[in-house]
């Protein structure tokens, strides 16, 4: 793996290649800014992640070979096994204060519950005071009964 030490906990950037959508989610959900698209061509991603200063997740040892980027090879094909690689790796936290939106990547901005109204299932909205909104595709979000699972399936993750 090849990145710099100079960043420091939080500050981290990622860029997931085409082979790693379900990691780049769940990166995106615990608040990490992680670019993903799925039908770009390898170099667009090298550049991007150039121009942005994002540390590249791959799969492709081909891709880890490319001079002036920072990359880090994910050893595994399961999502679980590479979230605790990548939170090993770079020390990453636990960051429940903040979520991004798993679709478009932005930071989730909290939602009024009146502006939720009709915009979730009327039991939601009857048993939820906190919402959570996506500036640009405008969904909408909540702490449902999944979360729970999500919660053991992280502490697993962050050997909690």
């Amino acid at each position: 793996m090849k990145h710099d030490q100079s960043f420091s906990t939080g500050q981290y950037r990622f860029a997931a290649d085409a082979m790693l959508g379900r990691l780049a989610t769940w990166l995106r959900l615990l608040g990490y800014d992680t670019f993903y698209e799925p039908h770009i061509d390898d170099q667009v991603l090298v550049e991007r992640a150039q121009a942005e200063g994002r540390i590249i997740l791959t799969r492709d040892v081909q891709l880890t070979k490319r001079r002036g980027v920072r990359t880090l090879l994910v050893e595994s094909n399961n999502v679980w096994e590479q979230l605790r690689q990548v939170v090993q790796t770079f020390s990453l936290a636990r960051r429940p204060e903040g979520s991004r939106c798993p679709r478009c990547n932005l930071a989730l901005v909290p939602l009024d519950k009146e502006k939720a109204a009709g915009r979730v299932p009327e039991y939601v909205w009857q048993t939820q005071e906190a919402f959570h909104e996506c500036p640009k595709c405008r969904r909408v979000f909540w702490r449902g009964t999944h979360i729970a699972h999500m919660e053991a399936r992280l502490s697993e993750v962050f050997d909690e």
